[in-house]
């Protein structure tokens, strides 16, 4: 890494001291933590676009699948939906597995052909009412057990570390079937198709109760190890004592602590996930990948299977997104699919990548911390900016208006942030070597 860039990540890390001085060291945590989650998920769009120009504008459902295993994972039990009809789920989703497999075999084993079409109509009209007569009913009656407070199957009951991985494989399996279908596709049309699969399962999320409680949401989701919760360190007389010896409120001494675990905790994830980038990036797998991202007709001549690389690169950097998905709702303790938009789970972490540099590792993560911070300042330095600009007019409904809507203005400082970095740096902060 040479000086420029030690610079700009020093830059950085004045932004952070500065926040935490002048404003609150909560508040810098709490954006730095979302800022080592949001460079976790530039890296995996990076692997993407920077080593294989795939243009995934999916990101957001590979996030949302994230959260969703630590609802399988980490949330506990529910029994009584179990007996009244989670077996009954199981069953109908098993049959519908069934039912897709026995139709792929049939399109690949049948010869071309009416014979053909009329049989793949009538397994898949007739699975598709066995299915609903098998899944539907146990839907109700699991959705009809305590909808106040539960309405669904529940988890496993087992530590949200364990989450983690299982988003990744969620976001992975995902990823492929989407890519089977999606990676011969022209970029725009994978741009498309990514996008409006995102918003189905952001969809289902939100309509199936008896998965995550839908638009009820899931809260009260474990915090993983060694996490602990603010109330138990304000409980503990250790911690009164150490926060008395030095001074602290202990419940502002409380967040911090816990807030700088979690950043210790995602800040070495950030390490593996950026170190193991670097090796695939720089061994003969990743120059590969830049071959087939630079031509793909040499690469393809050159006995290269592009659409098998396209299918992998999506498939790892759709897990590396699901992770830090799994993460974030483990963070929030709780699953909140209304929160899941474009703009905030796709576009920002496509800006991060812009700005940051793609096809640069180093770059993922300065985009993502530095965006990261920027987004999220603006909304608590946004009103004392404008009350600034605005002192020399009148008191009135305008100045107000302009106060009041200031932390809105985020959308306008990353336009503004993004054309100035597509002017004078085109290929980002950190460009690819």
């Amino acid at each position: 890494m040479n000086n420029r860039n030690l610079l700009l990540f020093a830059i950085l890390a004045a932004l952070y001291v500065a926040t935490g001085v002048f404003q609150s060291w909560n508040l810098a945590l709490n954006i730095l933590n979302l800022g080592l989650l949001s460079a976790i998920m530039a890296l995996g769009v990076n692997m993407q676009w920077g080593y294989a120009g795939l243009f995934n504008t999916g990101i957001m459902g590979f996030a949302a699948l994230g959260g969703l295993a630590v609802v399988l994972t980490s949330a506990p039990p529910q029994p009584e939906g179990w007996a009244a009809g989670g077996w009954g789920i199981l069953a109908g989703l098993l049959f519908g597995v069934a039912v897709i497999v026995a139709g792929t075999q049939l399109y690949q084993r049948m010869a071309k052909g009416r014979a053909r079409n009329l049989a793949l109509l009538v397994l898949l009209v007739g699975g598709f009412f066995a299915f609903r007569a098998i899944f539907d009913p146990a839907v109700e009656a699991v959705e009809a057990i305590n909808p106040a407070s539960a309405g669904n199957i529940g988890g496993l009951g087992l530590p949200s570390l364990l989450a983690w991985p299982l988003g990744g494989v969620l976001a992975a399996a995902a990823a492929w079937a989407i890519g089977k279908i999606s990676l011969g596709l022209r970029s725009d049309y994978l741009a498309i198709a990514t996008l409006g699969i995102a918003e189905i399962i952001i969809i289902v999320l939100k309509n199936e109760d008896w998965l995550a409680r839908g638009v009820k949401n899931m809260i009260g989701l474990p915090r993983p190890w060694p996490v602990p919760y603010e109330v138990d360190l304000q409980q503990s007389s250790t911690f009164l004592d150490w926060a008395a010896q030095y001074g602290f409120d202990p419940i502002v001494a409380s967040s911090i602590v816990v807030k700088l675990l979690y950043a210790l905790i995602f800040g070495l994830v950030l390490v593996v996930v950026v170190w193991m980038s670097e090796l695939a990036l720089k061994s003969p797998w990743g120059r590969m990948m830049r071959a087939i991202r630079d031509n793909e007709v040499a690469a393809e001549a050159m006995g290269k299977d592009v659409t098998r690389r396209h299918l992998q690169i999506f498939v790892i950097g759709s897990a590396v997104v699901g992770f830090a998905g799994a993460m974030m709702t483990s963070m929030d303790g709780q699953l909140t699919p209304g929160t899941y938009n474009p703009l905030r789970f796709t576009f920002l972490i496509w800006v991060m990548v812009i700005v940051g540099g793609s096809g640069n590792n180093w770059g993922a993560v300065l985009g993502g911390l530095l965006i990261g911070w920027l987004w999220l300042i603006v909304e608590s330095l946004g009103p004392g900016v404008m009350a600034v600009i605005t002192s020399g007019m009148a008191e009135g409904a305008l100045k107000a208006h302009l106060v009041d809507s200031a932390q809105h203005m985020r959308l306008l400082t990353l336009g503004v942030i993004l054309l100035l970095v597509l002017r004078f740096s085109p290929r980002g902060l950190i460009p690819e070597k």
